[in-house]
């Protein structure tokens, strides 16, 4: 395994962490708090191993890839990649308010933080994996 392995694996998380945010999310609708628990903790765990991998690769590597063709399908790819890093970064602050209300049994507060940071924490985990697929698979730049 080498740091160019590292994209793959960054999507792999991703869609780990996706997986385990809609297991949670089912569980919790399903009434079953240990469960939730159980996968959101999970959902955390990957996320903290992407985005140490995240940042490893884009301190280590010093060629950053550009969207460059097909031309036509650049300003989908930027929006797209434009939306999941804002709200990559705007999450995280929701996500720790959310994580610290359920640790000291404060659901009311944890509910409400729930609401804004589980959607845009699956938006930015399913957009990574997007990201992935687009930048290295369907559409592979040189």
């Amino acid at each position: 395994m080498s740091v160019n392995d590292l994209p793959a694996i960054n999507a792999s998380l991703n869609f780990l962490s996706a997986l385990f945010l809609a297991s949670g999310y089912y569980f919790i609708r399903s009434g079953n708090r240990t469960a939730h628990r159980n996968c959101m903790v999970a959902a955390f765990a990957t996320s903290s191993i992407f985005l140490s991998c995240y940042l490893y690769y884009h301190f280590t590597v010093e060629i950053v890839t550009h969207f460059v063709e097909p031309g036509w399908f650049r300003p989908f790819y930027l929006v797209l990649l434009i939306t999941h890093v804002v709200l990559a970064v705007v999450m995280l602050p929701f996500i720790f308010l959310t994580l610290w209300h359920a640790w000291k049994g404060n659901f009311e507060i944890h509910r409400k933080f729930a609401k804004w940071a589980w959607p845009a924490w699956m938006y930015v985990s399913v957009t990574g994996v997007l990201v992935y697929l687009i930048l290295y698979q369907i559409f592979p730049q040189q």
